[in-house]
């Protein structure tokens, strides 16, 4: 799985602020270790990557995530809550079997 962060800056250039709680509440709650990058959407440059993967995907909110899973399409989520209660809750607990796995090797799968 492979997880995108887009953030936006405003064309006065300074930084969204929701962009910006979100990015605080992914930090306080450990949770960017899911995010595997972040594209900035810069309303000045409509070439950014933020940008032109705002327009691939018809979003006109930000910030949004972008989750990709092998063999599904894209999946695009606007609301914090919904992705973590959708997406990273359940890559925490996968992370957490993995980890339990790991550290006990008589433990195998059924």
């Amino acid at each position: 799985m492979k997880i995108t962060l887009v953030k936006k800056i405003l064309a006065d250039g300074s930084p969204c602020a929701k962009c910006a709680d979100v990015q605080a509440k992914l930090n306080s709650n450990h949770q960017m270790q899911f995010i595997n990058s972040t594209e900035i959407a810069d309303e000045r440059d409509s070439n950014s990557p933020g940008m032109l993967l705002a327009a691939k995907y018809q979003v006109d909110r930000a910030p949004f995530f972008i989750v990709e899973k092998e063999n599904r399409e894209p999946q695009i989520y606007t609301v914090y809550l919904k992705f973590v209660k959708e997406v990273l809750n359940g890559a925490e607990q996968e992370g957490e079997l993995t980890e339990i796995m790991e550290n006990n090797q008589d433990l195998d799968f059924l």
